[in-house]
């Protein structure tokens, strides 16, 4: 095994972990992470609260670990969309041209003419605060990246001789687009979007530390980052915990996307 296939498969054993901690942290935790108890507010971190309690007497660890699936799988479902949305519709626009191509590139000159943050903050202030109008603004922001790298690489397929060839034996703009262009623009839309899962997650939470993301009492990291933000010198470990919960797992994706993209240059050099 290569040192880069050694890497890939650390990185993606972590991420496993990861995720599978999201899926059972009903199961992980050591205390209700939803059950407040002043006169058990702002312990330091014991055994019996491992990463202490907040300001309502509420285990930290317990909501770290509830607040991973919130956190992490609205970020999944955010990319997911964006990426069969804005795949899809930048496909169309590079193999048909025409009035679709101008009509979907005038699109997205506008969502990405605002700073991109800004345009999620303003959506989600449009649509009232909560994790599902969090993820339709967030939705709205990355699409535009999904289309227009589709949109360039079929640009440069579309006149190969190959997809030539089939378009003159008469196969349909269905069949070209599913066997030529679909296998061949999917591994850097792939690899971009595996990085964005990192960037997306930093941006909902973002959007929970303003007030419009998730809301009290649902456990999600950056809520629980901005309620903290008034314990940061009394109780720092209230911020410190869900933070690094944060870092890690942007780390991760981040490495995991680099690897990714490190082994489809590789793999387009040789």
């Amino acid at each position: 095994m290569t040192k880069g296939n050694l890497k890939l498969m650390l990185i993606l054993g972590l991420l496993g972990i990861v995720l599978l901690a999201a899926l059972g942290g009903d199961h992980l935790t050591v205390n209700d992470p939803y059950r407040t108890d002043l006169a058990q507010s702002l312990i330091p971190p014991s055994p019996q609260f491992p990463f202490g309690t907040d300001n309502l007497g509420r285990c930290v660890y317990s909501r770290v670990m509830e607040g991973a699936s919130a956190s992490i799988f609205s970020a999944l479902i955010v990319v997911g969309a964006v990426f069969v949305l804005g795949s899809l519709l930048g496909i169309l626009a590079g193999y048909l041209g025409g009035w679709w191509d101008s009509a979907i590139m005038k699109i997205t000159t506008i969502f990405q003419a605002f700073p991109s943050f800004i345009l999620a903050v303003a959506i989600a202030g449009m649509l009232g605060p909560g994790i599902r109008n969090a993820i339709l603004s967030l939705a709205a922001m990355y699409w535009t990246t999904y289309a227009r790298l589709a949109r360039s690489l079929v640009l440069k397929l579309k006149d190969e001789t190959y997809i030539q060839a089939a378009r003159m034996c008469g196969a349909q703009k269905r069949h070209i687009i599913l066997k030529y262009i679909l296998p061949n623009t999917l591994p850097p839309l792939i690899n971009t979007a595996v990085l964005d899962i990192g960037n997306v997650i930093l941006s909902m939470a973002g959007l929970s530390f303003l007030g419009l993301g998730a809301q009290p009492p649902l456990a999600e990291w950056g809520i629980m980052i901005s309620n903290a933000r008034s314990y940061l010198q009394t109780a720092p470990w209230c911020m410190a915990f869900p933070s690094m919960a944060l870092f890690i797992v942007v780390v991760l994706f981040n490495l995991l996307g680099d690897s990714i993209r490190d082994r489809l240059d590789a793999r387009g050099g040789r």
